[in-house]
This record gives C-alpha cells, structure tokens and sequence, in this order.
C-alpha cells in the first residue's frame, strides 16, 4: 500500500478465517509491515455457521496483529453453545469483536427479538456496531423493509436496551457514498420513493426505499 494516507484495512471476502492458521498469520505479518497501517479488521461469519474453527492457535494470531473481527449475526438462534466457546476464545485471547447485522423483513425485523440479538452478543464480549438497512442488490426486494421500519425499531430498543448494547443504524449509500448513519431523530427527506441521503462530504445520495 503506497498511500500513507490509508489507516484502516478491512480483510472480507468470502471470509478471510477459512484461510489456514499459517497464511492468515503471513498476510497479516505483512499487512502490519507498513508502517501508516494503524488499524486491521476481519469481517467473518465463522463463529455462527462454523465455530469449531476458532481455535486458540487461531485466536492467538489474531490477538499478535492486534486485529478487529467484525463478526456477522442476524438472529439470536446463531447463538449456540459452540458459537458461545467460539467467542470465549476469542475474548479470553484478548481479541476486540464487534457485530453487524442486516435488517431482513419477516426474519429479525422486531424489536424485542433484535433486544435478545444485541443482548446476547454482548453477554459473548460482542458489541453490537452496525444495524444496516438492506441493500437494494438483484434478489433482496422481499427482505428490504421501509427505513422508517428501521428507526423506529431503534427509537424502541433505545428505551429496552443498554447503550453498550445499542448499534448504529446505516444505510450503505448506492453509488459509493458510503456508511450513513441515521438517528431516530432523523428527519426523512424524499423524493417519490427514494429517501434522500447526506454523506460525510455533503454529497447527496438516493436511496430507493421500498415503501
């Protein structure tokens, strides 16, 4: 990377973990080699649909390049037995987790079941980080709900949930705007059916809201 001005790496895929032990310590070996890299970040789903592989040579690497999971949850009934040792492994290594999950309508689009979500991550050292409106992509039109839905569902868990346990809600923006995050409070602009979006550079956005 010959731009200093990148900080932050996020490794995704696919999922970086089904790498072996040794070439997940060798990319991450050189990606620490740079000196402007301050942050490094995993997105994973290993610990709910395959925990066995999270061993403690695995999260000792981890831990050596002082790496972030971002681990994917959508549902409390991800939180077994096995992905509750997963995730003890991981913590009792001293590797720092945080969650995203998608808002799927007729799968976790409730409020008291994404309170036991968020609720149960956090008792596995998991904080609860992104909440994401769906993305507008081929084939996801019947799990996208309203984005009022969606913050609605965070004005209620605000008054049932601990802040520690509290997400941000974002809207990834079409068109490479990237994350914005939206508050309850937030007042709603439309143009017909498109919920108009403000990023970090004040370029405006469309998002086509499935109203």
């Amino acid at each position: 990377l010959k731009l200093t001005e990148v900080r932050d790496v996020l490794i995704s895929g696919g999922d970086p973990l089904l790498l072996s032990d040794e070439e997940i310590d060798d990319l991450l070996t050189k990606i620490r080699s740079i000196p402007h890299i301050r942050t490094v970040r995993m997105g994973s789903k290993i610990p709910a649909v395959l925990p066995s592989r999270i061993t403690p040579n695995l999260a000792a690497i981890l831990a050596k390049h002082r790496v972030w999971l971002q681990l994917h949850f959508i549902h409390p009934a991800e939180l077994t037995a096995e992905t509750t040792l997963a995730c003890d492994t991981l913590a009792q290594a001293g590797v720092p987790m945080v969650s995203q999950t998608v808002l799927l309508k007729g799968i976790n689009d409730e409020t008291a079941l994404l309170a036991e979500l968020f609720y149960g991550l956090l008792e596995r050292r998991v904080k609860p980080y992104y909440l994401f409106q769906c993305d507008p992509v081929l084939g996801s039109s019947s799990f996208r709900t309203p984005v009022e839905r969606g913050l609605q569902i965070m004005s209620e868990l605000q008054g049932r949930v601990s802040g520690l346990a509290l997400p941000h809600f974002c809207i990834d923006a079409p068109g490479g705007g990237g994350k914005i995050t939206l508050l309850p409070s937030t007042p709603i602009r439309r143009d017909g059916n498109d919920v108009l979006l403000i990023n970090y550079e004040g370029k405006e956005y469309r998002y086509p809201d499935p109203v």
